[in-house]
């Protein structure tokens, strides 16, 4: 029988405190293991799709020295603006998207701001939606570098992924909870019926 099915899995920080726009890394595998134990996919293959602009989902080590050399790294490519309420935020360093005042300065933005909520045509309601836009661009762009998603094949019930390898979610604008779409594609069916 054919799946092809997608939930929505809230998952919960790890981190104490509230956000601060800090890097930090979930392991999604052991969640991901027992929702395809529950699917009874066989074969075929689980995508996994970041639900946020500043978030990234990928396929490494999990391990916490590793998760601090990332920070550090990522930090350095794209060190957060001096107006960012970040720790690392460093002097010098701006962005565009970061010009909140300036905000929305299209058409297209605009549109995006009414359609998400916000009525932006009132001079209170505009200034709310940019008082409450973080000074983030270096977590934007760090998430387009890693990637928003990722597809892990599955066979015989299991997902082929090597012995340390995990999938991780990556939380560029944090920490707090965030959000993941999974979608499971492929086949359940009897052990008598498995093609090889």
């Amino acid at each position: 029988m054919l799946i092809a099915s997608v939930i929505q899995v809230t998952i919960p920080t790890s981190s104490e405190g509230p956000p601060r726009q800090a890097i930090s890394v979930e392991d999604l595998t052991p969640k991901l293991k027992s929702m395809l134990a529950e699917s009874g996919m066989k074969d075929g293959v689980v995508n996994v799709i970041s639900r946020h602009t500043t978030t990234a989902i990928t396929i490494n080590e999990r391990e916490s020295r590793l998760a601090q050399d990332m920070q550090e790294y990522f930090l350095k490519l794209a060190p957060p603006d001096e107006r960012s309420s970040a720790e690392t935020a460093q002097q010098g360093v701006t962005y565009y998207h970061n010009d909140i005042d300036q905000r929305p300065d299209s058409a297209e933005e605009a549109q995006r701001c009414r359609d998400n909520g916000w009525n932006i045509d009132d001079s209170q309601s505009l200034q709310a939606w940019r008082d409450q836009e973080p000074i983030n661009a270096h977590s934007h762009l760090l998430s387009m570098l890693l990637g928003s998603s990722e597809s892990i094949p599955v066979v015989d019930g299991e997902m082929v992924i090597g012995q340390w390898q995990s999938i991780l979610l990556v939380d560029l604008d944090g920490p707090r909870d965030r959000t993941v779409g999974v979608q499971f594609m492929g086949y359940q069916y009897p052990e008598e019926q498995k093609i090889n």
